[in-house]
């Protein structure tokens, strides 16, 4: 294994280099291989290009992994490194999800520099999200605050934040535990008050389909609990056919031998909701996901996210 040179693919956001080194330092703790071994690849996608307008409008998930799976496919990386919340629920043939690392908090974080909690702002203060999943669940929450777009990485949001672009936003915890910013948090929100995205909290690793020697290596990374969550969870966004322009959320928990399962979908501007909650046998999470999408979208209507 220390012969060969394995190039692990990555967005360049500091919160997407630390999930990589992560990455790399769990495969250098599981195999004995030295760091030189794993060479970090950064790969510039659409949607860190893409700045001036919100990306359901320019085209939704895809734009975090498209270059990326491009770089795949022809062979310049042999793993990529993604948040799962990023990945849409179809890959490009010859690729795959193949290993999950242990999930991290799956709860959304309120942060402001004025305020303590979501329900202290003011009414007509304003919340700055580019997530529309976010943005419906505040205005469903509390219609009275004004919600404004705030593209950016988490440096670039919490540096507006700080300018006054905005009172508050809210971002995963997750990834503000991974970059050291914990202390930035004002409230952590729990999951019955705001339900987090499909995936969220959880590093996945994409290869090639058939790459046997990938596969024995990310194999050493593979958290089977996080794995049977997300096969829940993106099954439930498959059969609601999401992406980004479509404000869905969606979460699997583990409990013994049975797995429950949580979905949400609302109407953009939060002035329609629709709740499931399924349980059931974990060997059955993929099913249990998808017939909650199936239900939901039965639910909601052909246009319910028109």
């Amino acid at each position: 294994m220390q012969s060969k040179l394995w190039r692990i693919g990555t967005r360049g956001s500091a919160l997407a280099l630390a999930q990589a080194y992560e990455t790399r330092a769990r495969l250098m703790a599981a195999t004995g291989a030295p760091e030189g071994a794993f060479e970090i690849v950064v790969i510039k996608t659409s949607g860190d290009r893409i700045l001036d307008r919100p990306l359901s409008e320019a085209g939704g998930k895809g734009l975090f992994t498209k270059e990326i799976e491009e770089a795949l496919l022809d062979g310049s990386i042999d793993l990529a490194v993604h948040s799962s919340k990023d990945m849409p629920t179809l890959l490009p043939d010859g690729l795959a999800i193949t290993a999950f690392l242990p999930r991290e908090d799956v709860r959304d974080a309120f942060v402001s520099p004025v305020y303590h909690s979501l329900a202290e702002m003011p009414a007509g203060a304003v919340v700055g999200t580019s997530s529309l999943r976010r943005r419906a669940m505040v205005m469903r929450l509390r219609p009275d605050l004004k919600v404004v777009e705030f593209r950016g990485n988490v440096q670039t949001r919490l540096t507006k934040l700080q300018s006054g672009v905005a009172d508050a936003t809210l971002l995963a915890h997750a990834g503000l535990k991974r970059l050291g910013l914990g202390h930035v948090v004002s409230q952590v929100i729990e999951t019955d008050d705001f339900l987090p995205a499909v995936g969220q909290g959880a590093i996945c690793i994409e290869s090639r389909v058939g790459d046997g020697a990938t596969d024995a290596l990310v194999a050493h990374l593979h958290d089977p609990q996080t794995g049977i969550c997300l096969a829940a969870e993106r099954a439930f966004l498959a059969a609601l056919d999401g992406s980004c322009r479509t404000p869905i959320a969606g979460l699997a928990r583990i409990d013994g031998d049975g797995l429950r399962f949580d979905g949400l979908i609302l109407k953009t501007d939060g002035s329609e909701a629709h709740t499931i909650a399924r349980q059931g046998a974990v060997a059955d999470a993929a099913r249990i996901g998808a017939e909650a999408g199936q239900a939901l979208k039965a639910v909601g209507g052909p246009d319910f996210f028109g």
